[in-house]
């Protein structure tokens, strides 16, 4: 007899229940151990303790952003969060000082919707708004003696002080060559990695997952790489060395997609070559040996054995352009390691269907939970303290959509302020004061790195360390209010989230699906020819034309700049990811939410399916200068289905021709 199935878990509840699986970033968790912990104790003992609590704040929202990767792009990446914080802190301090309940909802109600629509440029500005917003209701909702520029400062200290111990101290490991560059070099060693593991599942059942592997890979190299510099080249031998072999796996990783697009197995040998590269980026020496070329098609093939794909030889030619490249140590292209995302386009973002829907709506529930909490605090419902910024704190926090769909993080926000809560209250009757406070603060600094795989776990560490804080300031134990508040900040997104909006719903999906619809638009015109005649080529090719002339318009990209190329293959990839997450986030969305972006995922792969195929032509086209006709019925069905789905009703600018 068999079993009744179980019923399936829903996509926002299964969302909940997952974690991040990564190794432990002991590196960072030692910098968490040394940063907000110490910035408190400072803070004490120069008898300024309230100064001291909020450069411990600063250096916990630093460390939430303390990601792996490059130290030069670190300065960004905590730096300039870190100094919206310390704006969003001045100016809360200044408007909760001069302003009665209602101006003061109404300028909080403001800085929400500009924070919200400059969140939707990218992860930087998200964490760059979250900190503005975060910051601007602890200055007006935790009154203090000291003046605002003080506060300001101290939070800055507090953030500094993290930077400055992720630019100074040495990350396990890092002996092998210059230390400043050892997490520059872990990402393009990943990148190495990456295409070996790609090149092992071509024509097997793992390689699309692989191609994704690679393309995130990829990615956290190229931000890694793109620090701020005074110069516009890298200054020191050690960091031209790290681009140009950066450089240098650009063009394996467009030989190993093409391989994926074959769809052939390869022989096993033909992953030696990375993984040895691999290695010697990580050792930051010579390769040493490399395997053999494989032997062009036609020159002494042993009788009836099969002809080598142009892919595989693209993989031999790029394997020894790269070993070169790491004897020399120079030849990287600096528009490779940065992304062209210039102003313009940043103000698309911000006022763009996405940036309008999210600055809507976290205008409404940060000014909405600010009243909520003014209203709360006037009717005395904290007690004698007039600590009132939890409540559009927690607001800010859940929602935001770059950490998981809405039911998801609500669920998981409750669930880990009331574990959190508990844990306190628990250790609070324990610990000995300001002592045991202080090494509490400094242990939950340092769980913050591995918290961030769930946002459960984060937020039961956060409101551990706040709420530490908050006693270290001499406020009393407040973990049942404070659950009472996250709760209420719940129902609250809860109901935002879920109200009608001006526009279209899905405006971020839909945003960031039409980035990569013209990312792949761009890149397929710079292969299939010059420009001003990609059109016309891409009209040949939908409309079925023959072969032949197609093709010889194809071969006018042979003679394109390879790094332009690149750098579109890149962006291309980079923008279906970050639409691949947006669908993912926004499908695991309760249904009355999910429903608005049905059907983005067909776009996501029929674009994906058509760089894929780009990218094989433009290896094909390198290696024998014209497409075969699997190449250009693999392009007509691709650009076919995405006008099939414009057609459709998916109102998304596609790549199609008019």
């Amino acid at each position: 007899m068999s079993r009744p199935a179980l019923p399936a878990v829903p996509p926002w509840l299964a969302h909940a229940f997952r974690a991040q699986r990564e190794p432990v970033p002991w590196n960072a968790v030692c910098r968490g151990a040394l940063a907000a912990g110490p910035s408190l104790l400072a803070g004490m003992l120069l008898g300024r303790t309230a100064l001291g609590v909020l450069a411990a704040i600063g250096a916990m929202l630093a460390g939430i952003n303390d990601r792996p990767g490059g130290r030069r792009a670190s300065v960004r990446r905590l730096g300039v969060p870190a100094s919206a914080g310390a704006a969003g802190l001045l100016a809360g301090t200044y408007a909760g000082q001069g302003l009665t309940a209602v101006p003061l909802t109404l300028v909080l109600t403001a800085l929400g919707l500009a924070a919200g629509g400059i969140s939707a440029v990218g992860p930087v500005a998200s964490a760059a708004g979250t900190q503005l917003l975060v910051a601007a209701a602890i200055g007006a909702g935790m009154p203090a003696a000291d003046p605002g520029w003080q506060r300001a400062l101290a939070f800055l200290a507090g953030a500094g002080w993290l930077l400055v111990l992720r630019l100074v101290l040495p990350t396990p490991g890092s002996l092998a060559g210059d230390f400043r560059f050892d997490g520059e070099r872990a990402a393009v060693a990943g990148v190495y990695d990456a295409i070996a593991a790609l090149v092992e599942a071509a024509g097997g059942a793992h390689a699309t997952a692989r191609r994704a592997a690679l393309t995130a890979a990829l990615d956290h190299a190229q931000d890694a790489l793109a620090g701020p510099r005074l110069r516009g080249r890298p200054a020191c031998a050690a960091e031209r060395r790290l681009h140009a072999r950066f450089a240098a796996a650009l063009p394996l990783a467009e030989a190993a997609t093409a391989l994926c697009w074959a769809g052939e197995p390869v022989p096993a040998r033909a992953a030696q070559g990375p993984r040895r590269l691999a290695a010697a980026v990580r050792a930051d020496a010579g390769p040493g040996p490399l395997p053999a070329p494989h032997l062009p098609s036609g020159r002494l093939r042993a009788p009836g054995a099969p002809p080598v794909l142009p892919a595989l030889r693209a993989l031999d030619d790029a394997l020894l352009r790269a070993a070169e490249a790491f004897d020399r140590g120079e030849g990287a292209h600096r528009g490779l390691t940065v992304r062209r995302r210039g102003p313009r386009r940043a103000l698309r973002a911000a006022f763009g269907a996405g940036g309008r829907e999210y600055g809507l709506r976290v205008a409404l529930c940060f000014g909405a939970s600010a009243a909520i909490a003014q209203a709360l605090h006037h009717a005395r419902w904290y007690g004698p303290h007039t600590h009132w910024y939890w409540l559009p704190a927690t607001a800010v926090f859940l929602v935001k959509p770059d950490l998981g769909p809405l039911a998801s993080r609500v669920l998981c926000r409750a669930a880990g302020t009331v574990l959190g809560a508990l844990v306190f209250a628990g250790l609070a009757a324990l610990l000995p004061r300001p002592a045991g406070l202080i090494a509490l603060v400094a242990v939950c600094g340092a769980l913050i790195p591995v918290a961030t795989r769930h946002f459960a776990a984060l937020t039961a560490v956060v409101t551990v360390l706040v709420l530490a804080l908050i006693m270290a300031g001499g406020e009393p134990q407040a973990s049942a209010g404070r659950i009472g508040e996250t709760l209420l900040a719940c129902a609250l997104v809860l109901v935002v989230g879920h109200l009608p909006m001006p526009g279209e719903r899905g405006g971020g999906v839909r945003d960031r699906l039409a980035a990569a619809g013209g990312a792949a638009h761009a890149y397929l015109l710079h292969v299939l020819g010059p420009p001003g005649h990609g059109d016309r080529a891409e009209g040949r090719l939908l409309s079925g034309e023959p072969g032949g002339r197609a093709e010889r318009r194809a071969s006018f990209g042979e003679s394109g700049d390879r790094a332009e190329r690149w750098a579109l293959r890149r962006e291309a990839y980079r923008t279906l990811a970050e639409a691949r997450t947006a669908i993912s986030h926004a499908a695991a969305e309760l249904p009355a939410l999910a429903r608005h972006t049905e059907g983005t995922d067909a776009v996501a792969e029929a674009l994906e399916r058509l760089v894929d195929t780009t990218t094989a032509c433009a290896v094909h086209l390198d290696d024998t200068g014209r497409l075969t006709p699997r190449h250009l019925r693999r392009l007509r069905e691709a650009l076919a289905e995405l006008e099939r789905l414009e057609r459709g009703g998916l109102r998304v600018p596609l790549p199609v021709a008019a």
